[in-house]
């Protein structure tokens, strides 16, 4: 941060301990968050030719918004992208105006880039126990093979981000009928564990070489370290070459397809909410319009006057 003025430094530091603390931001929410407010704040340092004090930051124009977007979009980042860090500025602008007891109109009035929402990609049922059979072959090691397996249907089973999964400890095993997990701001919610997903885990701990202490990750790379998310990812490109499945099959995609899966079997949209940890029904709601546009698919398909 040494672009930056240290008041401008210091605001940021403690904004970002109020969203960790009274907000409950996740730590890699914290540090996309601190990394989109530099990008900013250095903008603004290179764009006035001098660090910027609170009171300077207080002065932000509408034109000096307009031109860190255009200048942040030459450098190639994508429109979502943007928005995402215009979102984080105004957030700290909102923090810091309430502190500093200034107007941030001029913020808090520039409007995101328009960028196209994706759709999450689930896999078809068949596609998802075809990835989890090509997964049980990829190693060389039987009980890596037993691991990655329990991972993947942790995240397919029981709709979890692969944080999640890989958060659980030795204490955790044997699974129980249900999971207390903890998601993104320490949203907490219970998640019915299946019978595959708990044989799974059970195969994968009676072979699993490391000893399994309570305080342990349950999951463990070959060295007996906490397992990392990289690894999964990339079993499942192995995987899905394999498969000539998408370069869309990624672990996420099998949380995506968890809730989809529970969707077209006509589970109930607030119920699957609750499985997911989504903080708003709007975010479940992409999976309608993915079974919308399968059922449309159909329809073409097959309707006679089609």
């Amino acid at each position: 941060m040494s672009f930056i003025s240290p008041a401008a430094a210091d605001a940021l530091q403690s904004w970002l301990a109020h969203q960790r603390a009274i907000k409950g931001a996740a730590e890699n929410t914290l540090i996309a968050y601190q990394g989109d407010v530099i990008d900013f704040l250095s903008f603004i340092t290179a764009h006035k030719g001098a660090p910027q004090g609170l009171g300077a930051l207080a002065d932000v124009s509408v034109t000096d918004m307009r031109a860190w977007m255009a200048q942040t979009r030459e450098t190639g980042v994508a429109a979502r992208s943007l928005a995402r860090k215009l979102s984080a500025v105004k957030a700290f602008y909102k923090w810091l105006a309430l502190r500093e007891g200034f107007e941030p109109t001029a913020v808090l009035s520039t409007r995101a880039p328009k960028f196209q929402k994706k759709l999450p990609r689930p896999l078809a049922p068949d596609a998802a126990r075809n990835l989890i059979d090509a997964i049980e072959i990829q190693s060389q090691h039987p009980w890596v093979c037993a691991r990655d397996v329990a991972v993947v249907t942790l995240l397919w089973g029981c709709g979890l981000r692969i944080s999640e999964a890989l958060s659980l400890t030795a204490a955790d095993a044997p699974l129980p009928a249900t999971l207390r997990i903890s998601g993104k701001g320490g949203k907490e919610r219970i998640v019915p564990v299946l019978p595959a997903a708990r044989d799974a885990v059970d195969a994968y701990v009676r072979m699993c070489p490391h000893p399994q202490t309570a305080d342990a990750p349950l999951f463990r790379a070959v060295r007996g370290g906490p397992l990392r998310p990289g690894a999964i990812q990339k079993v499942m490109a192995a995987a899905r070459m394999q498969l000539g499945l998408p370069a869309t099959a990624t672990p996420h995609a099998m949380r995506h397809s968890f809730a989809t899966h529970l969707l077209n079997a006509g589970g109930d949209l607030r119920a699957i909410q609750e499985l997911l940890g989504h903080a708003s029904l709007s975010t479940t709601q992409a999976y309608t319009a993915v079974d919308t546009v399968r059922l449309m698919e159909v329809y073409d398909r097959t309707h006679p006057k089609a």
